[in-house]
């Protein structure tokens, strides 16, 4: 995820040329550039009396008609990324509550099962951004005393299997403690949030726009930006092309967002810290159960 400073307007007006959504169009505004001159100069020179000059108000009307659309499009992404924002955010206020439990419910003299809980805790994190990712961890980042490697590899869910280890392991050593049913359900009630915020965020991730409305937007767009040089190129000459250029640029930037931001868990410049997230789950949650003794 880029951090930026939103107050310096010139430093990001300046680094527009650096973003991905210019480097992907850059084929295609080069493409358009050719296509609007070479209009412009047909029209000006051979077709003149043949286009009607008032041809602009027709992708004046259907513009904003397009506009809508885009506006719709951007938010629903934009839900969906705020959304997968909020499930991190819970993952780790989940993560800390559960880990404040722990370190009340097993004492100082249990140092394994306390390093083990916080090991699984922080696994879980990063397992569960990588598996948003598509990508098979076989190496765990924390290690754990008497995990059993070879089950976990042959899981075909790892965060369900972290998740149910974590359960097993937490039920087997709560009772040498004395505690009450009640603290079962304590903790019962974040191992199950473990696996509401890992359904949640598949949910997210396996479930794009329809495929229909997909295509109907690059559709559209496409033909509206096609034809804009036929209106431009008769009453604006070869001023039409930084004018198709400029409404190409701010459709379409808007639709490749819009596609990068609908799926918040990969690489993608703008997409969700999941990586810095998982770091601070393991670091509070270390200090939290292994850190100075609360008197």
């Amino acid at each position: 995820m880029v951090t930026y400073n939103p107050k310096d307007w010139i430093k990001i007006i300046l680094s527009f040329h650096k973003s991905s959504a210019f480097k992907q169009m850059l084929p295609a505004f080069i493409l358009l550039a050719i296509i609007t001159g070479a209009v412009a100069y047909l029209e000006q020179h051979y077709f003149q009396n043949l286009i009607p000059n008032n041809l602009t108000l027709f992708h004046q009307l259907t513009g904003f008609v397009i506009s809508l659309v885009l506006v719709f499009r951007i938010n629903s992404a934009y839900d969906r990324w705020w959304e997968g924002r909020k499930l991190w955010g819970s993952l780790l206020n989940n993560s800390r509550n559960l880990c404040i439990k722990l370190n009340t419910f097993l004492p100082k003299e249990f140092v394994t099962e306390r390093k083990n809980a916080v090991a699984l805790v922080g696994n879980f994190a990063y397992v569960l951004k990588e598996h948003l990712r598509e990508k098979n961890v076989t190496l765990l980042p924390n290690e754990i005393s008497d995990f059993n490697t070879t089950e976990y590899l042959k899981a075909n869910h790892k965060p369900n299997y972290i998740v149910n280890y974590l359960t097993h392991y937490l039920f087997t050593k709560c009772p040498r403690l004395n505690v009450t049913p009640n603290d079962y359900l304590l903790l019962s009630k974040h191992l199950d949030e473990f696996t509401e915020i890992c359904g949640a965020c598949e949910r997210i991730r396996s479930t794009p726009i329809p495929y229909s409305y997909s295509t109907f937007i690059k559709t559209i767009i496409f033909m509206y930006i096609i034809t804009l040089p036929v209106s431009f190129g008769v009453t604006a000459g070869f001023w039409s092309i930084p004018i198709v250029l400029i409404i190409f640029y701010a459709f379409a930037s808007l639709e490749l967002i819009s596609e990068e931001i609908e799926d918040p868990f990969g690489y993608d410049e703008n997409d969700l810290p999941t990586d810095e997230i998982a770091a601070k789950i393991k670091v509070n949650c270390e200090e939290i159960v292994l850190g100075p003794a609360i008197s």
